[in-house]
């Protein structure tokens, strides 16, 4: 449909199957989303590290993330790389956090994302969710079991880089 030129030039993802048109960047999602990306290049291979990009959940959904961190280059890939095969799923929010924290998380969590990250500019706050598990009365029927809520003054430890530690005050300026 993007092809065709329906939405003319606005951003949209594929969703469970549902087609979400998105709002414009104002500059403090921009500028955060920019932050993450310089921060996680600095744990991870700069060429893992992925801006608004498609990731395949497999579950007729081809959600963007504002920053994916995926093994391989982009070369590595003849097609969207598997949500499963991300070893880090980062949304930036503000004015989508309530979709972020619903429709997205249980897409990410269906899709066996092992680490998703939200975050929370208007909470000044990032939320890490893990480890994710069958739940019927979630959206997609999953969610994440490890849920925790890191704020300025904690430190983010990477899943896939235990060596590495992000200061949440870096990205949540």
């Amino acid at each position: 449909m993007a092809e065709l030129g329906w939405f003319n030039g606005q951003r949209a993802e594929l969703i469970g199957g549902e087609i979400v048109v998105l709002s414009p960047q104002n500059f403090a999602h921009a500028s955060t989303t920019d932050r993450v990306a310089e921060r996680l290049k600095l744990a991870f291979a700069e060429s893992w590290v992925r801006m608004q990009l498609p990731l395949d959940t497999g579950q007729d959904s081809l959600p963007e993330p504002d920053v994916s961190v995926v093994r391989g280059s982009r070369e590595s890939y003849s097609n969207h790389p598997r949500a499963q095969d991300a070893e880090l799923v980062v949304e930036v929010s503000d004015t989508t956090l309530a979709f972020d924290r619903s429709r997205k998380v249980a897409d990410y969590a269906a899709a066996g994302v092992r680490e998703y990250w939200i975050v929370n500019i208007v909470q000044r706050q990032v939320e890490v969710h893990r480890a994710p598990i069958e739940d019927s009365s979630a959206a997609f029927g999953w969610r994440f079991d490890d849920v925790s809520i890191m704020k300025p003054g904690d430190m983010l430890v990477p899943l896939a880089r235990l060596d590495q530690s992000i200061a949440v005050a870096d990205l949540v300026r």
